[in-house]
């Protein structure tokens, strides 16, 4: 959920700092259009300038004659009056423009227009000169007063409207994040059930319907075929143990034959070892496939784990370890008094497959350790060995725990068999985490950590 919520905050900052940028191209795009229109209705020749340029040429005799070929090639026209109002000269004049003005006439196109020309005055020592511009050139306001209470108002009056525009988008961010996340919230929390291998269903009602249902479907789909494998191993490992207890049956019995040739013999003891390892890879492949779907019922009680691996070890060497091989046990105080609530039976399984392991890939000889041992937050339980140790490729292949039924070579055979496949699963099933160290020729450990708050 705090992913989709970083997306939806992600493409958002991208869409303002997107919007900031379109201001600012805007801004530079309008400047640079305006720039010439500005610079010369507001530049050398912008009214203000050229009166001041014409009024301090001007007289009762008139203006030089670079001031008049400036004035007609601005397109603007001039008219100078005395102090009765009487026109003097002027120059290029349109028609329509009296030749004397009153009092009252200089007061109504003072601030405006005359004859629908904007025109602009200027008093002189002994008259007024007044400039007068195209008719579509500029535009003037008759009514140049304004408020200072509305002047001194006008600032806070453009924050308060940019903070109640930026409250409004802020509240309609937030509310709506806070819609899709709610409606999403159920969809992500099934689609994460789903990745950890168990049914997930949802209500088909409100926008995200269609998506709801699909998940639903899928959710299906994987339980259903997830069933049909676990029936399958489950079918396959009973019909498998009839006919293999047959095999060993016979094959014990041409063991102990002693009539028979002793090649026939040791050939039957040869396929009386390879159908026990049959038979124990049937087992583990059902009970994988029954823990990963979670149809091995657990029978948790209180177990004392020290008293678990001491059990283990003994029966362990009394069926006979060979003399190659050693086998050490190390617990401290604190894991002495240790009762941890688990499938005493499948905690016995795990720490077998882990020695089993060990022993398989250590023909040679090895030294095995089971320790135990209980820390401020977890009970470690870990089996190592001084043997060959993993190459950093398998230990990667290891650690990534593909699924046994992707976890073959070339011929379909498995890689690693199902030990640790089998322990991997275990552990979970108790909420523990297994974890694998080792160098190449300095050994191998195998740690499997339960939660202290599943200790008593």
């Amino acid at each position: 959920m705090k992913t989709l919520g970083k997306y939806i905050s992600k493409y958002l900052t991208a869409f303002t700092g997107l919007a900031i940028l379109l201001l600012l191209i805007n801004g530079i795009a309008f400047g640079w259009t305006f720039y010439g229109v500005v610079t010369k209705d507001y530049g050398s020749l912008s009214p203000q300038n050229m009166l001041n340029r014409t009024a301090s040429d001007a007289s009762l005799k008139g203006i030089p004659q670079e001031a008049s070929d400036l004035l007609r090639n601005s397109h603007i026209w001039a008219v100078y009056l005395d102090t009765e109002g009487n026109r003097i000269w002027d120059i290029d004049a349109p028609d329509g423009i009296p030749d004397h003005f009153t009092v009252q006439d200089v007061a109504v196109f003072a601030k405006g227009y005359l004859a629908d020309y904007p025109v602009f005055i200027r008093n002189t020592d002994d008259g007024m000169l007044i400039l007068g511009y195209p008719q579509d050139s500029y535009m003037k306001l008759p009514s140049n007063y304004y408020s200072l209470r509305s002047i001194k108002a006008f600032p806070f009056f453009i924050l308060g409207i940019l903070v109640a525009d930026f409250t409004i988008l802020f509240l309609a961010y937030y509310f709506s994040k806070r819609k899709i996340l709610k409606n999403a919230r159920p969809i992500i929390t099934s689609i994460e059930t789903l990745a950890d291998g168990r049914p997930a269903s949802l209500p088909v009602h409100g926008e995200l319907s269609e998506i709801a249902d699909s998940v639903n479907k899928a959710s299906n789909i994987i339980h259903r075929q997830n069933k049909a494998r676990a029936n399958w191993i489950c079918g396959v490992s009973h019909d498998i143990r009839t006919p293999l207890s047959m095999i060993m049956g016979y094959a014990e019995r041409i063991t102990q034959n002693k009539s028979a040739e002793l090649r026939i013999r040791e050939e039957a003891e040869i396929i009386r070892r390879q159908s026990i390892k049959i038979r124990e890879l049937v087992q583990d492949l059902n009970l994988v496939s029954r823990l990963e779907y979670e149809m091995q019922p657990l029978h948790k009680e209180p177990v004392s784990l020290a008293g678990l691996l001491r059990s283990y070890t003994a029966e362990l060497l009394n069926t006979g370890l060979p003399d190659e091989y050693s086998l050490d046990i190390v617990i401290t105080p604190m894991a002495e008094t240790i009762f941890f609530p688990c499938d005493a039976r499948l905690i016995s399984r795990a720490v077998g497959n882990l020695v089993q392991n060990s022993i398989r890939h250590n023909p040679g000889g090895c030294g095995i350790t089971l320790t135990l041992d209980c820390t401020g937050k977890n009970i470690s339980l870990s089996v190592s060995d001084n043997g060959a140790g993993i190459s950093n490729e398998k230990l990667r292949e290891l650690n990534e725990k593909p699924h046994y039924m992707e976890n073959t070579d070339d011929r379909l055979d498995l890689r690693h068999g199902l030990g640790l496949i089998l322990v991997h699963q275990i552990v979970n099933a108790h909420k523990g985490i297994m974890q694998i160290e080792s160098n190449e020729q300095e050994g191998c450990e195998v740690v499997l950590d339960f939660p202290i708050e599943s200790v008593n």
